[in-house]
């Protein structure tokens, strides 16, 4: 948008110079996301985008609607089923898939992106058994995660009666397109996070170590989901790491946005439920965790004061209002300029 471009140039002068004059933590930060696009998340998201790609493109949909009573359209239970097990942001590159093959109306697309991309219980499992050391809790804070994103589902008003949903007779993805597809999803994903990595290191360089640990620690998770749930193993409470941990998943972090209206772009969808969506995802997921803590053992208890409770509350109803008002007002503009 051209009200942004002189933004967006000063922030490009700005990380210009801060790559010249601070040069080896831009290599640092830049080393660390490449290591972990090649040691991890490409050998965990590329098999998602491509089996996925191969399920809904190739396969094609069915005509069953398992899911009608959450707004699913007919046929698109696949898309829900990816989103919960490729793990982000492989189910908003599938519904964007959809829409571009002419199987998926833009306004069923709209909705289904805001709850239709998760964390993936490949990084759940993974990540949560450094963490927390029992399966057991990354299964419950795997159900928490999940009935968040039904419950953003729920709460999403639904697409008008007669408005298109899955279209059965467009045409099937080849293979080689579903593989083409794939490898650039992946590039745009690894390409965002190895820039995170870099900003992250240039704060951490400059002025993130004068912000108190748990700030620290919160604005890490928020901006880059990996990079805030290892930090999580410096939290003494296994309470409060697993409310984090919650919050971390159901909202997937800044990079993961970005990842997410790249992997969007293209295909006519705005993701102008997205965002919204995922913040109401982080807020009931951390309700639902502080509710079932206080059935589990004490050491497992975190007792926060009354203010972060009522932050969650006031984030879920302000994401209530807000799709609401876009509903009714029908708008398409973005929530944010990407």
């Amino acid at each position: 948008m051209k009200h942004s471009r002189p933004a967006y140039t000063a922030a490009a002068i700005f990380c210009l110079l801060a790559m010249i004059f601070d040069s080896k933590t831009a290599i640092s930060g830049a080393t660390e996301g490449v290591r972990l696009c090649i040691s991890t998340v490409i050998p965990s998201l590329f098999p998602f985008f491509l089996v996925s790609g191969v399920l809904v493109g190739v396969v094609g949909f069915g005509n069953t609607s398992l899911f009608s009573f959450l707004g699913v359209p007919m046929g698109a239970d696949k898309l829900l089923l990816v989103g919960f097990l490729g793990g982000y942001p492989v189910g908003a590159q599938s519904v964007s898939q959809q829409v571009q093959s002419g199987n998926l109306s833009r306004q069923d697309a709209e909705r289904l992106l805001a709850f239709c991309s998760n964390a993936g219980p490949a990084f759940l499992f993974g990540m949560g058994a450094t963490i927390f050391g029992q399966v057991w809790i990354c299964w419950l804070l795997w159900g928490i995660h999940v009935i968040a994103a039904l419950a953003v589902a729920c709460l999403l008003p639904r697409v008008r009666p007669g408005a298109l949903g899955v279209c059965e007779k467009a045409a099937s993805t080849s293979l080689t397109a579903v593989m083409a597809r794939s490898l650039r999803s992946m590039a745009l994903v690894c390409g965002w996070i190895v820039a995170f990595r870099m900003v992250i290191a240039f704060a951490a360089r400059w002025f993130l170590w004068l912000l108190p640990g748990n700030l620290q620690l919160l604005l890490a998770g928020l901006t880059e989901l990996t990079n805030g749930c290892c930090d999580l193993q410096d939290i003494s409470s296994l309470g409060l790491r697993m409310q984090l941990f919650s919050v971390f998943l159901g909202f997937g972090g800044l990079c993961v946005l970005l990842q997410t209206h790249s992997v969007i772009a293209g295909s006519g969808l705005t993701g102008r439920l997205y965002f919204p969506g995922k913040v109401a995802q982080a807020a009931i997921s951390y309700l639902l965790c502080l509710g079932v803590q206080i059935f589990l053992p004490e050491q497992m208890q975190y007792l926060p004061g009354v203010t972060q409770p009522l932050v969650a509350i006031a984030l879920l109803v302000g994401c209530i209002f807000y799709f609401h008002k876009t509903a009714k007002n029908r708008s398409f503009s973005r929530m944010i300029g990407v």
